[in-house]
Order: C-alpha cells, then structure tokens, then sequence
C-alpha cells in the first residue's frame, strides 16, 4: 500500500515536471532565449499560501537552518528540474524489487 502512495506522488510530481518544462519550452521559444522559471516563482504563482505556510512551519516549528540554506536553495532552482527529480526519488522509494533467485523461488 506504501508503496502505491509513493508511485501515485512520484506520477504527480512527474506530471508537474512536465508540465513546467513545457512552459519553460514554449516561454523560451517565444523569447529566443532560454528561460527557465524558478521554483519559487513557479510555486507563488500557484499557491502563495502554501509557500507562506512551509516557510513559517519550517523556521518556527522545525528548524530555521533548514529554511534559510537549504529551502532557499531548491526554492531559487529550475521548477522542471526539482519536481523531476522529486519524481525519480519517490519512484526509487516505491521501486518493488524483482527476488535475486527469478521468479521460479519459493
């Protein structure tokens, strides 16, 4: 069951990547020069509650070095290349494994 959760978020992220690396395609292609929106940007266009509600629960609640070095850098890199990452993480956590011995085991 942990497993299909972790397929399903890596599927959405992995859309949303998608999905970002096509805005970026079709802005930088009416630009004529490469335009790569940052995630940060991406997110505040979306949702500016949200964004507001992770940045206080992780400074006040958890740990404010864990906003200001390190958010603050996924924050600032390229929306596509984040969530396809976050994509490829959560696929590998929700990999089912095939047996070492084959299929014929036991």
């Amino acid at each position: 069951m942990i497993r299909f959760v972790f397929r399903m978020l890596s599927l959405v992220a992995l859309t949303l990547g998608v999905m970002a690396a096509s805005l970026d395609a079709i802005q930088s292609v009416a630009a004529s020069t490469p335009v790569l929106t940052p995630l940060a940007v991406a997110w505040s266009a979306v949702s500016p509650e949200s964004i507001a509600f992770v940045a206080d629960t992780l400074m006040n609640r958890v740990h404010p070095v864990l906003w200001d070095p390190a958010a603050l850098w996924v924050l600032s890199q390229p929306a596509a290349i984040v969530l396809l990452v976050l994509a490829l993480l959560l696929w590998m956590i929700g990999y089912k494994r095939r047996p070492f011995a084959g299929r014929f085991t036991a």
